[in-house]
């Protein structure tokens, strides 16, 4: 990316962040909460999301037999069903229906795939008048602009802009003003449109194999009024959408309202097996305006594939096809929640799983264009009701667009320093070098002070600014020029095999060897405090770097070196102890897609990180008075890997037993991210994301406080947002801490 690609890019963001982003904010942070609250109440909300993949596995395996059924069984009822290969296939042949019906109107319910197909467009262009009856689609086809989220289009905008939008475009008798005067004028006014329709369009969330019917999950009726009561019917539905029974409706039922909204069940689920009557007609009503009409309707069911089924003989994007669209990833991203769709977006799709839909159905150049706002963190893979690994989706597509698109894996490696333009394809220069971290940090290490002396000179900042798009406000780290491996080999443990109770490798993460070498220190004596031995072997670093910015190959090979020196200690017995979370991560996750499943395994199942381990020590009859109990007060704030790996309540357990007074951050993203809140094109946006934390933290009952937080990137995000310094929880724990006394 170029520095003029950045500058473009920071601008989008910032004129984002302050036009759209409180109205996204308040409201994807409103439906991420209802979430948390709905599911608390749902005992088998776990069970469900297992059981919800299960149905969506088997259905996209089954797919074209799937197909086939539907095609039969929609026949049968007197449908007919189309089976489009892209959009231009799809709209030539709803033009067609359009112009056997010899419609001058078609109302729409709201469909991401109609947007997909851009099928108002379409139809526009042959003199049709198409009209959005669902209230926030329509808002935007008044405004004329694009959808900013999959389930609220509309979610950018407030009450007061709408407001302004209808009494500048309509001009009503009296001003509307209030959320009821607002939707009671568009109730009037499509209900009227929707009644002198041609032809009704909806799309499906999901449609049944084994009896043709169709789901429609709304939060307004306007989709049933969009079905039934025009004479002639279009569904139109990615072929992805097809699951082989109503019996199999059950667990998305329970999943979707929960997810998507908050909801424990969506105003309106609507369950149709077209052709249907209308039931608001009522024929010996003489003033019903319906009585009159035909019983025999029209139905037509178009499929869409538009790359979905190369979509499904991939691999890496196939799990793509299991999305329900719930928005859940879009509103429990913390990127997302500051600029929305409209940022955090392509041609059709939003969020998280976005990347998967663009780059299947669109092309990697729509992906390439926001696919950099996934860090990584994790957060919606708890919330997608399908268990949908998007993170790992987002690197696949980064690795690829890498390549240029390619979409073969593992066929080279990159150098260790800067890859060569040959071996890197499209890699740029920003991603090869936050990619390769790791030998940065050995050779500002090796050459400290002096590389911090010079690093820190504005020229060279302003540089870096210049070509790689390290942003010049934000500090870097300081090297040190004894490494913890190092100074663990000159001192040796202090606790011998013989007489410890527990034996474990400290893994010497690339920050805390290289930079932070005080958590690591505190780290070692807070074991050593407990009866353990502890080893440090010189051990590459986790993949975590490269991977983060799609160098797969890179991530690859350093994951096999990693496995390669833990071995022998795992071999031996030993645990493994991981003091940042977003490595530990690495190795209880994504290590399933770069290892062997037996050496994935015994590392997962051997690693800890070192609160968890520190709480299993205490838990198994170590002594708490070993550690230190007279802290000050603590305002803590946990990595967001360590909350999605359930590894959060392990510190605050450990704070608890040691009768620490905590304050404990309910925001869950300090908006870092490693390498993302260094980049220039995205300061702004990390600092938005961040301010929510720092407003926690500046209030009168934290202000005083310690401020501790779990991860590398939460802490240099504190210590920047609030000038003040921020420590690792162990450092609060070590007996020998110069911490506040």
């Amino acid at each position: 990316m170029s520095k003029t690609d950045r500058e473009t890019k920071a601008d989008h963001i910032r004129h984002l962040l302050e036009t759209e982003g409180p109205a996204v904010e308040a409201n994807t942070m409103g439906f991420n909460q209802g979430r948390y609250d709905s599911v608390a109440d749902l005992e088998d909300y776990e069970e469900l999301k297992d059981e919800a993949r299960t149905i969506k596995e088997g259905a996209i395996e089954r797919l074209p037999e799937l197909i086939d059924a539907v095609t039969e069984t929609v026949e049968e009822n007197g449908g007919t069903v189309y089976l489009a290969e892209d959009a231009a296939d799809a709209n030539r042949y709803i033009r067609e229906v359009a112009s056997e019906n010899d419609a001058e109107r078609l109302v729409k319910s709201k469909s991401m795939t109609s947007e997909e197909l851009e099928v108002n467009e379409a139809l526009e262009r042959e003199g049709v008048d198409v009209v959005e009856t669902d209230l926030g689609e329509w808002v935007l086809q008044v405004a004329d602009e694009a959808p900013s989220h999959i389930v609220a289009p509309a979610i950018h905008k407030s009450r007061e802009e709408i407001a302004r939008l209808f009494n500048s475009q309509f001009d009503p008798g009296e001003p509307l003003e209030t959320a009821e005067e607002l939707t009671m004028f568009a109730r009037e006014r499509l209900g009227e449109q929707i009644a002198e329709a041609d032809i009704g369009m909806t799309g499906a969330n999901f449609i049944t194999a084994d009896s043709g019917s169709l789901m429609l999950v709304t939060s307004e009726g306007n989709a049933r009024k969009t079905a039934v009561v025009p004479d002639t019917h279009i569904a139109v539905a990615g072929v992805e959408k097809i699951v082989p029974t109503v019996e199999d409706l059950a667990p998305f039922i329970e999943l979707i309202g929960r997810s998507g909204t908050g909801q424990d069940i969506t105003s309106y689920v609507s369950l149709l097996t077209p052709p249907v009557d209308s039931p608001i007609v009522d024929p010996d009503d003489p003033e019903t305006p319906f009585a009159d009409r035909e019983d025999d309707r029209e139905f037509h069911l178009v499929l869409i594939d538009n790359g979905r089924m190369t979509m499904r003989e991939d691999d890496q994007l196939r799990e793509t096809l299991y999305c329900i669209r719930c928005s859940a990833c879009a509103n429990t991203c913390a990127n997302f929640q500051s600029v929305g769709g409209h940022a955090f977006g392509g041609e059709t799709y939003t969020g998280g799983i976005a990347t998967g839909w663009e780059a299947g159905v669109h092309g990697y150049d729509s992906a390439a264009e926001f696919n950099d706002l996934c860090t990584g963190c994790s957060r919606c893979v708890e919330a997608c009701p399908v268990k949908i690994d998007i993170p790992w989706i987002n690197t696949v597509v980064r690795d690829r667009l890498n390549r240029g698109g390619e979409a073969s894996r593992f066929d080279f490696l990159y150098d260790e320093l800067v890859p060569d333009e040959e071996a890197t394809g499209a890699i740029d220069r920003q991603k090869r070098l936050f990619g390769n971290y790791e030998t940065l940090a050995k050779l500002g290490s090796a050459t400290a002070p002096v590389s911090n002396l010079i690093g820190g000179l504005g020229p060279v900042r302003s540089l870096a600014e210049r070509f790689v798009g390290i942003d010049s406000r934000r500090p870097l780290p300081t090297f040190q020029r004894e490494t913890l491996v190092d100074w663990f080999d000159a001192r040796g443990p202090n606790v011998a095999a013989a007489d410890a109770d527990r034996e474990v490798v400290l893994y010497p993460d690339t920050y805390t060897n290289y930079v932070d070498v005080d958590r690591g220190k505190a780290a070692v004596r807070v074991l050593e405090a407990l009866s353990v031995h502890v080893q440090i072997p010189s051990v590459p670093g986790s993949g975590r770097a490269p991977l983060s910015q799609g160098m797969i190959d890179t991530a690859d090979a350093k994951a096999s070196r990693v496995y390669a020196a833990l071995a022998e200690h795992i071999d031996a017995g030993r645990d493994i102890v991981v003091i940042e979370p977003s490595d530990l991560a690495m190795f209880r996750n994504e290590y399933e897609k770069l290892l062997p499943e037996r050496s994935f395994e015994r590392l997962r199942n051997s690693s800890y990180e070192v609160l968890e381990y520190v709480y299993g020590c205490l838990e198994n009859g170590a002594d708490p008075a070993a550690l230190r109990t007279d802290g000050p007060p603590i305002a803590y704030h946990a990595h967001c890997q360590q909350r999605t790996l359930g590894l959060d309540r392990y510190t605050r357990a450990v704070f608890d037993d040691l009768g620490y007074d905590v304050l404990e951050s309910d925001v869950e993203c300090c908006g870092m991210a490693g390498s993302f809140g260094y980049k220039s094109q995205y300061y702004e946006l990390s600092m938005d994301v961040g301010d929510r934390l720092a407003e926690q933290f500046s209030t009168s009952e934290a202000r005083d406080r310690l401020v501790v937080a779990s991860g590398t990137s939460c802490g240099d995000q504190l210590e920047d947002l609030l000038a003040r310094e921020a420590s690792h929880p162990v450092e609060a724990l070590d007996p020998n801490s110069p911490l506040a006394r």
